[in-house]
């Protein structure tokens, strides 16, 4: 098997060099850097391929197993949100499951050094983690075009995989441990892995080990906002949970009663 080099945090600064934009020589940059150092979480493939420059929402695809992968980068600090390609096409990639995996960088740019790398798989998306952005004006280049947000904090926190944080680097065997413990959520099937994502947030963001309804039941009013269209909240939360057990994220020790695995 062919070996290849650990992934560092290092970039190389001299590709900038060509390009006037900042946003061009960002994207050069960061891509080479990944086309280098990005492994698949998916399989045991130590690289990713670089796709054409002009391929629609993907950037990377493993040569082993063919999944795709997505880079976003950016300096600013990750929060609760970042910024997205177009609000329909994103919604429509998780109706039909196609969402790639994403990488999220955030870089130095006086070192060209990564500091922060995130990956969140494909299958973690609900679509209440899409936030839509107001229209462009009518004197907008693209006028009219509509964008949208991933919001981090609606995507369960086990599925938020750190692979570098604050420059240390997580091994790899580490990384795909934790996305061997979220991948069964990829068997859930698409109508119902939205609402699966919301309630094992909401367990997630409890805080205990073991819980009860009652305790899911307390942001009855925070799904009815995600879930607008469903007027039986209580019932889908059970539904959820018991859909969050078969998957191996739960354990349930009597009625009424969870446990998280």
């Amino acid at each position: 098997m062919i070996k290849f080099p650990p992934m560092n945090v290092s970039m190389t600064a001299e590709l900038a060099i060509a390009y006037k934009s900042g946003s061009q020589s960002a994207r050069v940059v960061t891509e080479s850097w990944g086309a280098q150092n990005l492994y698949c979480l998916n399989c045991s493939s130590p690289k990713l391929e670089c796709l054409a420059r002009n391929t629609e929402a993907h950037d990377f695809q493993c040569p082993a197993c063919g999944g795709f992968y997505q880079l976003k980068s950016q300096r600013t600090p990750f929060r609760n949100s970042i910024a997205d390609g177009a609000y329909n096409a994103m919604m429509k990639a998780i109706a039909n499951d196609q969402t790639p995996n994403f990488y999220f960088m955030q870089y130095d740019l006086a070192s060209w050094s990564v500091l922060n790398l995130l990956l969140v798989p494909h299958f973690a998306f609900p679509p209440s983690a899409i936030i839509k952005r107001k229209p462009l004006s009518p004197t907008a280049r693209r006028a009219g075009w509509v964008g949208c947000f991933f919001a981090l904090n609606r995507i369960p926190a086990e599925a938020r995989i750190a692979i570098i944080a604050d420059k240390k680097i997580a091994s790899a065997t580490e990384v795909r441990d934790r996305f061997r413990r979220v991948k069964p959520l990829e068997r859930i099937s698409v109508d119902q892995r939205g609402w699966a994502l919301d309630v094992l947030n909401i367990v997630q963001r409890l805080g205990k080990s073991v819980f009860a309804n009652g305790d899911v039941y307390a942001f009855e009013r925070e799904l009815e906002k995600l879930h607008p269209d469903n007027r039986h909240v209580r019932d889908k939360i059970r539904q959820q949970l018991q859909v969050l057990r078969d998957s191996g994220f739960l354990i349930q020790p009597g009625r009424g009663m969870w446990q998280l695995r």
